[in-house]
């Protein structure tokens, strides 16, 4: 990520961006529908064509994971969009079809619109921390911490548990509880018990006509490569260098939004792959705007391109950071963080 890249900004605030966009929240049934069956159907095929091989003892097959999860990926995209109310136009469609899906993506529909939503309405404030989003401490609270609190924060943001054994304990493991939200009445338990009783209902006569082992040879893969990458997105998209933390009364929602979501400028396969969630700036400031339209914003509005841009070898960059220095207004690497600690000390 350039600095240009960052520093790059449009004439109009934040506020005034959000009034433009206005023009684009408006769904199309028919062209939803269509992008359903094009994420859908291949997925269903592919699953299909890697069972029949398997059980003729074609391991080859296994190479579908790779398009297999990114179809569920996608799949996951319209579920996402479901959550804003922003995929059909009518809220009982976007919801039915949002748990729909959570029974593919393992994910309890309902609760997850929840908790997604707090971290919309609290993005980049240092004082809403909390649900449905990665853990961020600020260089002054990881200092703070007792050794033991150290040494959980840095495992939990070492790159083999946030992006290995996380993205897969998260989906297959923790959304089988309502986590945090069990003392939140019983909405949250008839969302996720409902979920897993669909999943059960689902598995069951998959297993019955292709076999334990197949279907844990196809699945479980497909579902850990479709997290793993879900999980990198949602990292790139708010833990960028130059991204925005404040506390209140200095925090705007709308500010937050704008310049504390990346712009992921991926290829176009990858985008298309995403349901171009990378252009995370532009969600953020208007989450009812369907994927299907994110690129046409981008076409009519140049100038929104190039903030907070980063591309694929970019992104690489901010796999290191893990602390919010907030006299420097940047985020840093536990490395710079030691640098910083030794330079005061000798100080």
């Amino acid at each position: 990520m350039t600095h240009t890249d960052i520093t790059a900004a449009p004439p109009k605030d934040a506020r005034a961006w959000a009034k433009t966009l206005a023009d684009y929240n408006k769904p199309n049934s028919a062209r939803a529908i269509l992008e359903f069956a094009l994420s859908f159907l291949p997925f269903v095929a592919l699953w299909a064509a890697m069972a029949f091989a398997l059980l003729n003892g074609y391991w080859m097959a296994l190479l579908l994971v790779v398009p297999a999860a990114g179809f569920l990926l996608r799949l996951f995209m319209i579920q996402h969009d479901c959550g804003h109310g922003a995929f059909f136009g009518n809220s009982l469609a976007n919801d039915w079809t949002g748990r729909a899906i959570g029974v593919l993506t393992l994910t309890p529909y309902s609760l997850w619109k929840r908790t997604h939503a707090i971290h919309h309405a609290g993005s980049g404030c240092l004082d809403r921390r909390g649900f449905g989003e990665i853990a961020t401490l600020t260089v002054e609270e990881y200092r703070a911490l007792p050794g033991w609190e150290r040494f959980k924060y840095r495992l939990y943001r070492h790159p083999l548990v946030l992006f290995g054994v996380g993205p897969a304990f998260l989906f297959i493991v923790d959304h089988r509880l309502p986590t945090g939200m069990m003392r939140k009445g019983w909405q949250p338990w008839l969302s996720t018990m409902g979920t897993n009783l669909a999943i059960a209902a689902v598995v069951a006569p998959l297993v019955w006509l292709v076999g334990l082992k197949v279907f844990l040879a196809i699945q479980l893969p497909i579902t850990i490569l479709a997290a793993t990458i879900g999980v990198w997105l949602f990292f790139v998209q708010h833990q960028f260098e130059e991204t925005s933390w404040e506390r209140l009364p200095e925090w705007k929602r709308q500010e937050a939004a704008l310049h504390g979501s990346s712009h992921y400028d991926l290829p176009a396969p990858l985008r298309w792959m995403t349901g171009n969630i990378g252009v995370h700036h532009v969600h953020h400031l208007s989450a009812r705007i369907p994927f299907y339209r994110l690129s046409r914003v981008l076409r009519d509005h140049p100038e929104l391109r190039d903030m907070n841009r980063m591309t694929l070898l970019d992104s690489l960059k901010t796999i290191p950071l893990a602390l919010w220095d907030e006299a420097q207004h940047r985020m840093i690497s536990f490395r710079e963080y030691r640098r910083g600690t030794a330079a005061t000390a000798a100080a």
